[in-house]
């Protein structure tokens, strides 16, 4: 049976102000050509779906066109919510959708939904596990206070795993949106300081393919079939040198796990360009070069350029952000982070307070308390 990966859809985000719905209908599009292509029987979607828990309508739109179209083709989808997500809305209709084959994960109640497929090789399972933080899995065992509550990221995912009771003499997917110690980031996924949402790999020891979502970086941690497919776009300037792609996985016989990857060609690519403005004004410097892709200018002249980014869009029409990099930019730097504050986490803030006042980090017991208080506090 094959499979496609995906994940970090993020329908709806904006970059630097710039809507990328245009982009992911395109990619949407060429995803859904490499899925019939490559004959998969199902795809496997690992999280953010959307960018924001409560969605725009046009965003809803995609997402609706998207599930559809797979579920015209008999192929088989299943999804689970992210940590950019509303577990309660990606959850909707999940019951009606499953006769059409797309089968979506249930607001975490204890029990991760598990959905049975037959192919010439036997039954194979395929679980489907939404984002998990410690607070949401406490919740879901208050009626079982013989369990001990887990405390940390790590205590919680491995907790929901081992009530799954999976067969190890089977073949077992699972779909999941965590991030596995070990795994490389880019600036534009959501970081908890300290690397408190680290997950051991080897907690996912009984699954012959471990479907991960929350990365944007296509990256197997651990062993192979433990993998991030990475997102299908650039969301960041962090991202420009990767090459996107979708994760093509045919399940064999138990043990036998193939995995491929086909590239992704987007709308409009994503680039960092640097020169002085007279050079990247140039056509020798532009002449081979998408000029409609989204570009991140950094001139390296020692004025500005009076109405700079007018002028550097006659050339490169998608400009999303101009920089300098001189003598005055390198002198400033060190007093920039203060322009910052409000693209923190108030884990962060919370941290460079404490350590102000106190001359010394958070150790990491007090990391993780601060951590579940922040969660409590947007709970309540």
């Amino acid at each position: 049976m094959k499979f496609l990966h995906i994940s970090d859809l993020h329908i709806g985000k904006r970059v630097s102000e710039c809507s990328m719905i245009e982009d992911q209908k395109y990619i949407l599009k060429q995803i859904l050509s490499i899925a019939d292509q490559a004959c998969a029987d199902a795809m496997l979607l690992a999280g953010d779906v959307y960018d924001k828990p409560v969605p725009s309508a046009e965003a809803v739109q995609v997402f609706d066109w998207f599930l559809t179209e797979l579920a015209d083709r008999d192929k088989k989808v299943f999804v689970v919510s992210g940590n950019h997500d509303s577990a309660e809305r990606i959850a909707f209709g999940a019951q009606i959708m499953s006769g059409r084959g797309v089968y979506v994960s249930p607001v975490y109640n204890g029990r991760a939904a598990k959905v049975a497929l037959t192919d010439g090789y036997g039954e194979l399972f395929v679980w489907l596990l939404p984002f998990l933080k410690p607070a949401v899995v406490r919740h879901a065992l208050l009626a079982e206070p013989e369990i001990c509550p887990p405390e940390s990221y790590q205590e919680a995912v491995a907790l929901a795993i081992r009530r799954m009771d999976v067969d190890p003499n089977q073949r077992n997917i699972l779909v999941a949106h965590q991030f596995v110690t070990g795994a490389g980031r880019c600036e534009s996924e959501e970081v908890l300081v300290g690397g408190l949402d680290n997950i051991d790999a080897e907690t996912f020891d009984g699954f012959d393919y471990v479907a991960l979502g929350h990365l944007h970086s296509p990256q197997s941690v651990g062993r192979g079939t433990v993998r991030y497919c990475g997102s299908p776009l650039k969301y960041s300037f962090s991202e420009a040198e990767q090459e996107k792609s979708v994760t093509v996985i045919e399940m064999k016989e138990k043990g036998t796990v193939e995995l491929d990857t086909v590239p992704l060609k987007p709308l409009h690519d994503l680039y960092i360009l640097r020169g002085t403005y007279e050079e990247v004004m140039s056509k020798q410097f532009y002449q081979d070069m998408d000029t409609e892709a989204y570009v991140k200018m950094i001139l390296t002249d020692e004025e500005d350029i009076p109405d700079g980014i007018r002028r550097l869009r006659v050339i490169y029409p998608n400009l999303m952000r101009l920089e300098y990099d001189n003598s005055r930019t390198r002198e400033n730097r060190a007093v920039e982070g203060a322009a910052d504050v409000e693209q923190k986490s108030p884990f962060a803030l919370f941290e460079e307070f404490y350590e102000l006042q106190n001359n010394q980090p958070m150790n990491r017991a007090q990391k993780e308390y601060v951590t579940r208080l922040l969660e409590d506090i947007r709970e309540g």
